[in-house]
């Protein structure tokens, strides 16, 4: 580890919270109340049942059902303030982002810190209708799947856009992005979506489109697209149920965001999911999901199916029990055994109130594993499911330890 690259890092992110916090500490104490500070992080401890640290599962290539199973500390952030208001109402609000991570994975102390997000909005302006205009690098168009942690859209980059322009029964959003970086995966991408359709009773529609423009400084690159419809039901058991299926081709089959240029319209995505919020009572909720994504290529079709839940059940205003259990499958695209994996984790949990997406939780978690040969066999070498990892030969583990997430 490099300290002095550390140091150089924490005085960074200490002087760019202090540089976004600064006009509102140097004038009166009701300032700081005008503008929004707020963030999210998670971090824990734990063990495993061979030897040494906590052990997580995943599959290459699939997501992962996330309850204790994170053997990373990530934090964010973030502080938006009001600089300036017109007359009329408009008004221009700047933001400043960290994010940090630490943990298995991370390597190099200098990749821990970065500034996620740094921008401008403009809103309600009167030559728009009141719909906003922005400018920066910031997190863009990033719906998840909670359990999973996986973000469907990956919209995020360095740009300017029109955001929430009234059209028809819906609004539209325009967003130009481009990183100026130099690889293979910093293209130039449009963003459109039309949000809030609606389709039916407490329904609506999402429609994106990203169109991707090849590079001709980059030899042999190629243009790309994707596209998403999202169905959003409200009021389901007293939740909401997503519905969505999307494509990308080429560059585009990172849904929203710009995989490598080199990719050709050889190269395809197609998703389908449906993920269901639910809170039946103020005591039960929770949260269940399946999907499947084919990836075509030169080598054929890679299909990756997943299938989870969970559920939630508060004994008091206070303590919970969460109980997750998942089920990912990889078909490769040469042929062969399917991977899969399994995984079940019980939770005992101290949280702020009864409901689902009560937040800060303080856990205490169970989580045992259990894969099959060809998941062993695709593994990377040293991780925990591989034959060279802590679990040596054998096809299943348990990890054990206490997490804490919040977001405020």
């Amino acid at each position: 580890m490099n300290t002095m690259n550390m140091k150089k890092n924490c005085a960074f992110a200490a002087a760019l919270i202090g540089a976004a916090m600064g006009p509102a500490l140097a004038s009166d104490a009701d300032s700081l109340a005008a503008g929004e500070f707020h963030g999210y992080f998670r971090t824990g401890a734990g063990t495993n049942s061979a030897k040494g640290a906590q052990a997580c599962f995943s599959l290459a290539g699939a997501g992962d059902y996330r309850l204790g199973n994170e053997c990373t500390t990530y934090g964010e952030l973030a502080y938006s303030k009001e600089l300036a208001k017109s007359a009329n109402g408009a008004s221009f609000v700047g933001t400043v982002r960290t994010a940090f991570q630490d943990g298995v994975g991370v390597a190099e102390v200098d990749k821990r810190f970065s500034l996620a997000e740094v921008f401008m909005e403009a809103k309600k302006l009167d030559f728009l209708n009141g719909a906003s205009l922005w400018v920066g690098k910031r997190f863009y168009d990033r719906p998840d799947i909670h359990i999973i942690d996986y973000k469907y859209i990956q919209g995020d980059g360095i740009g300017a856009g029109v955001e929430g322009v009234a059209a028809g029964p819906g609004k539209f959003s325009y967003a130009l992005m481009r990183n100026n970086d130099t690889k293979a995966s910093d293209a130039t991408r449009h963003i459109l979506t039309y949000q809030d359709l609606p389709t039916n009773p407490n329904g609506t529609l999402k429609l994106d489109l990203t169109l991707i423009s090849a590079d001709s400084a980059l030899a042999n690159s190629h243009n790309g697209w994707s596209f998403s419809a999202v169905h959003k039901q409200d009021k389901v058991l007293g939740g909401d149920n997503l519905f969505g299926i999307q494509y990308g081709v080429g560059p585009g089959i990172k849904i929203g965001g710009a995989d490598s240029l080199l990719l050709g319209s050889d190269v395809k995505r197609v998703r389908v999911f449906d993920t269901l919020y639910w809170q039946i009572t103020p005591e039960f909720g929770g949260s269940v999901l399946a999907l499947v994504q084919k990836d075509k290529g030169s080598a054929g079709t890679q299909t990756w199916s997943s299938i989870g839940m969970r559920p939630v059940y508060a004994l008091s205003d206070n303590f919970k029990l969460q109980l997750e259990i998942g089920h990912d499958r990889i078909t490769p695209a040469t042929g062969g055994p399917s991977q899969q994996l399994s995984k079940i984790t019980f939770t005992p949990t101290v949280a702020a109130a009864k409901g689902f997406w009560s937040r800060p939780e303080l856990r205490l978690f169970v989580t045992y594993a259990k894969w099959n040969q060809a998941a062993q066999q695709a593994a990377a070498a040293g991780s925990a499911m591989s034959s060279t990892g802590v679990f040596g030969g054998n096809t299943s583990g348990a990890s054990a330890g206490v997490q804490v997430e919040s977001w405020f």
